[in-house]
């Protein structure tokens, strides 16, 4: 498992003669449709920490998360909202925040050093009203 080192290239922006015999594993960015029923955040949690921890669920990396990855995510949630309560946070607390978020895989980076992708949604671009206006009219007139 490749954790140290420079952050590899999505496998569509890498150019290689010498291709792996194993690519990455890729997934559909989003929830997946078989997600769990999971326990709500706790209420005395920070806003952001309940935040991170519902965003886990929308997610694409959440389609490989078993019932312990979600407690280690509770155990995260919780230990991010002790460190963003706490008058002056200890950085060794955040050291260990940052230990277990990249273990949840939780950064795009995190994600590509052991090799799964999320598949990015196509980017639709909306045409302004009056390219699709002068469209129809060629399109009438058989231009």
């Amino acid at each position: 498992m490749g954790t140290r080192g420079p952050i590899p290239e999505r496998s569509d922006a890498r150019r290689r003669r010498n291709k792996p015999e194993s690519g990455s594993a890729i997934a559909p960015s989003g929830p997946p449709p078989d997600l769990p029923d999971l326990p709500e955040p706790d209420a005395l949690w920070h806003p952001i920490a309940a935040d991170w921890y519902l965003s886990l669920q929308e997610s694409g990396q959440a389609c490989f998360y078993q019932p312990s990855d979600w407690a280690t995510a509770r155990y995260a949630a919780e230990l991010m909202s002790r460190v963003l309560l706490a008058e002056r946070p200890n950085g060794q607390l955040v050291a260990a925040l940052n230990s277990v978020m990249a273990t949840l895989l939780a950064t795009e980076g995190d994600r590509r050093r052991v090799r799964i992708e999320l598949e990015r949604r196509p980017v639709v671009q909306q045409a302004p009203a009056a390219v699709t206006a002068l469209a129809d009219y060629r399109a009438t007139l058989g231009g």
